[in-house]
């Protein structure tokens, strides 16, 4: 039996998706009145209800620093992809490689999984294909991969942006597992400093 509390949590994880309905409803008909406020609130209404989603667990945590971090470094991101990719599309003699990768996280958040391939899908170049929601794997496409240094690269890019995204929004469940698992380029560092010695 459900106590009042997860009656409550329920209902109010159901908000988001209704209040997203309706600025979608007032977008499609292009013009703020208050009849287009109250018919998209019972169109979304009766979409949350007849067609009821499995609700999206909220950290309830946001990370000023984390977030910021997350942000800048996506925007340099996409924009280093997009040089590269225009570069791509414009090179002589163009010999490309493409990949699909099997990219594996370490959180098992819907919405931290959701992020992350959000996140990467707009970094140009590279495109989600399928997600394991089970096993909380992207399988991604990804432009001009050769040789499996690039591979492991790339693999690392992506778990270092769902990282970022965990430090920045992230329970503090998954902060703390996080926290268990060395940043995948410092884990390289440690494995090169050993095979060296």
């Amino acid at each position: 039996m459900t106590t009042r509390r997860e009656r409550f949590e329920a209902v109010g994880n159901q908000v988001p998706p209704l209040i997203a309905l309706i600025v979608l409803w007032m977008l499609l008909w292009g013009e703020f009145s208050w009849l287009n406020l109250l018919v998209g609130f019972l169109v979304g209404l009766v979409v949350t209800v007849v067609f009821y989603l499995v609700p999206v667990q909220l950290s309830g945590r946001v990370h000023p620093l984390h977030t910021v971090v997350f942000l800048v470094r996506l925007i340099a991101d996409i924009v280093r992809a997009s040089v590269e990719v225009a570069w791509l599309a414009v090179k002589p003699r163009l010999v490309t490689s493409n990949a699909i990768l099997e990219i594996r996280l370490r959180t098992r958040s819907d919405l931290i999984l959701t992020w992350t391939a959000v996140a990467t899908s707009i970094v140009p170049g590279s495109i989600v294909v399928d997600i394991d929601r089970e096993s909380s794997i992207l399988y991604l496409h990804v432009l001009n991969m050769r040789s499996a240094g690039e591979i492991e690269s790339f693999r690392r890019e992506v778990q270092n942006t769902e990282r970022r995204i965990v430090r920045g929004f992230g329970s503090r469940e998954d902060v703390e597992q996080m926290r268990e698992v060395l940043p995948a380029n410092r884990r390289v560092r440690r494995s090169q400093g050993k095979g060296t010695s």
